[in-house]
């Protein structure tokens, strides 16, 4: 029998070799590691040792060459089958669908990994659940991408296998990331990291992981420290070769220096991650290269570069690309830059598509098996480090006790129950009582927050007066209706039966009623509000409010010059945990070529406001000025 030895250089000394696995047994090697394994399978002719040889070199070159690896394993699936090798077809199909799931084949991948599930032993399954969960990841699936991670923890740490905790550990990192939770992102990332450097190997996984702190960490805003981990994986990705992770460390660094303003430096990182995803042949990598080359043009405000790149990409993509979240980026950049050069149309399609696609990505029913998952996993951490010793208490000791503790409880219930009955009656009229002094209140405070407000606007009314500057008389008026705004709010709320939500028709009604007057306009300036009863907390009303302030104030000063008639348009709806507030004009139009009128204070407050609810504002002139926002309904700041 022939027994090889692969030197930790790669060197093929002569038939009497012992092969040490790469990135199992060693990681001491350069980047022709997969050349020199390449020609030590040509002098392999024992089965179980040839089979490793050409599982490792298929697998392993998925970081090269997406169609030579896919070769690589048919050719060995082949000879496994004829020698009738159940275990070593199993191994090669797991590798196969972490190929097939780089190459866009999702059904494909998904049906080699679990016919491969019934013929490899369960402590070696941690790898095949991984790539089920990036199967689902990649389909926008994140609560059952988590499940996955979360079996390849419970597999890692019940054989003992670092490997699989740190993968485990690693792709939660990343789901985190697409959910928005970065700092959970990070946590779980460090803890991979910590992992994957007690294992002591370089490795692919690794070099991945480096990669997802990152990308959390420049999310965070954390730029210095997410560029020294994106260094650090592109060392580790140039070093052994990963062209997979080095395209995708290029993305995110083409994204890190937009956000520091370096777009030169962006621009030529996003060519590099083009550069490899093509030496690559994928698909998937090239269109996130091109998507972050387009979002670059977008910052640069390049659009026509831009619609390039975005229309390669949705060209390589299409509707069946398979990775729903990807998808949705490339519209979200395609309705920015078709705004940004002026075919409204087009943005606003574009924008559909994304907002429909996101809606299929993140729900709330998946954040909330997420987090029930997140929560499982971390009870049960928790529970296994408890001591083994609790298990050998005496079991009849314990019935006892439980019996005894029992037969307690029932006498005291049985003495107290109609005490307690008794006395449910009085908690009931003194709950009722303290619930109407709270109301009470709550409905005082906004009747003297109202006052405050008023006399402060009255206070500013008599200094106007006293002011021969124009203007500032103007912005002093503008800090009146602010005040007006947010006083009807309580106002309202003290006079209305409800004292913790706000009827929102009426109100619009009621401040543009008030706005129209005071630019002596109601005989020629007409408001309509289409929409129906809708109730918000003051957290709310406030910053809604205070935005329909100034886009009406700014309709009446612009809009509608020497004194021309026309119609304001207001309306808020609710949908799926969002808010929908549209504010339309049929003046003249804004004219975006002159810019910002007036201080721009108020352009300014809108975009805070806009911030603070969690929102996205949309301009749209057409005959007319309307602008439209989307708020999320999370805890109002």
């Amino acid at each position: 029998m022939l027994h090889f030895h692969f030197t930790p250089k790669g060197e093929i000394k002569d038939a009497n070799i012992q092969y040490s696995r790469i990135f199992l047994d060693t990681d001491d090697f350069d980047v022709n590691y997969l050349d020199n394994l390449e020609k030590a399978l040509v002098y392999t002719h024992v089965d179980t040792l040839r089979f490793m040889l050409i599982n490792d070199l298929g697998y392993h070159y998925h970081t090269r060459n997406l169609k030579k690896s896919f070769e690589i394993l048919n050719q060995g699936l082949k000879e496994v089958r004829t020698a009738k090798h159940k275990l070593w077809e199993g191994r090669m199909q797991v590798s196969l669908g972490a190929i097939l799931l780089r190459m866009g084949e999702l059904d494909e991948a998904e049906g080699e990994l679990r016919s491969a599930l019934q013929k490899i032993p369960e402590s070696e399954s941690w790898l095949l659940l991984t790539n089920l969960g990036y199967v689902y990841e990649r389909r926008g699936e994140l609560s059952k991408a988590f499940e996955y991670a979360s079996k390849t923890l419970e597999l890692g740490e019940k054989y003992g296998d670092l490997k699989a905790v740190a993968m485990a550990y690693s792709d939660m990192s990343n789901l985190f990331w697409k959910q928005g939770r970065f700092n959970k992102g990070v946590e779980f990332g460090l803890k991979s990291i910590a992992i994957f450097e007690e294992r002591g190997l370089n490795d692919l996984d690794f070099d991945f992981t480096l990669h997802i702190i990152g990308n959390n960490l420049m999310d965070l805003h954390r730029y210095e420290q997410a560029l020294t981990y994106f260094e650090r994986s592109a060392r580790m990705g140039e070093k052994y070769g990963f062209y997979n992770n080095l395209s995708d460390t290029y993305i995110a660094l083409t994204s890190l220096y937009c956000q520091m303003g370096k777009f030169e430096t962006a621009e030529k990182s996003g060519q590099e991650a083009l550069y490899y995803a093509t030496l690559l042949e994928n698909d998937f990598m090239i269109v996130r290269s091109l998507l972050s080359l387009g979002k670059l043009k977008n910052l640069e405000r390049d659009f026509n570069s831009a619609l390039d790149y975005l229309d390669q990409s949705l060209t390589i993509a299409s509707d069946d690309f398979g990775d729903t979240y990807y998808l949705g980026l490339i519209y979200e950049e395609l309705s920015k830059a078709y705004e940004g050069s002026g075919n409204t149309r087009k943005s606003l399609m574009a924008y559909k598509k994304y907002h429909e696609l996101t809606q299929q990505v993140f729900n709330a029913e998946a954040d909330q098996r997420i987090a029930q998952l997140q929560t499982d996993m971390e009870v049960t951490q928790k529970e296994s480090t408890i001591s083994l010793q609790t298990a050998k208490l005496d079991k009849q000791a314990a019935v006892q006790v439980f019996i005894l503790v029992l037969t307690s409880l029932m006498i005291v219930f049985l003495v107290f129950l109609y005490r307690i009955f008794l006395r449910s009656q009085r908690y009931s009229l003194l709950l009722e009582r303290r619930n109407m002094e709270k109301e009470f209140l709550l409905k005082e405070i906004h009747h003297r927050v109202n006052n405050n407000l008023q006399t402060i606007s009255s206070l500013l009314s008599l200094q106007t007066g006293d002011i021969d500057n124009q203007e500032l008389q103007d912005i002093m008026t503008e800090i009146q209706h602010r005040l007006q705004s947010m006083g009807m709010i309580h106002r309202n709320l003290y006079q209305g039966e409800n004292c913790k939500a706000l009827e929102m028709k009426t109100y619009f009604l009621n401040l543009g009623g008030y706005i129209i007057d005071s630019f002596n306009a109601s005989d020629r300036i007409s408001l309509e509000c289409t929409m129906d009863q809708l109730h918000l907390d003051v957290d709310r009303a406030i910053p809604i409010g205070l935005i329909v302030n100034e886009l009406m104030s700014n309709a009446l000063k612009y809009a509608f010059p020497n004194n021309r008639k026309g119609r304001i348009t207001l309306s808020l709806s609710e949908k799926k945990g969002q808010l929908f507030l549209r504010v339309t004009d049929d003046g003249i139009g804004y004219d975006t070529a002159s810019g910002i009128k007036g201080t721009g204070f108020g352009s300014q407050l809108i975009h805070l406001l806009t911030q603070q609810l969690e929102g996205r504002m949309t301009l749209i002139v057409d005959k007319g000025t309307e602008v439209y926002f989307e708020f999320y309904m999370g805890t109002a700041a």
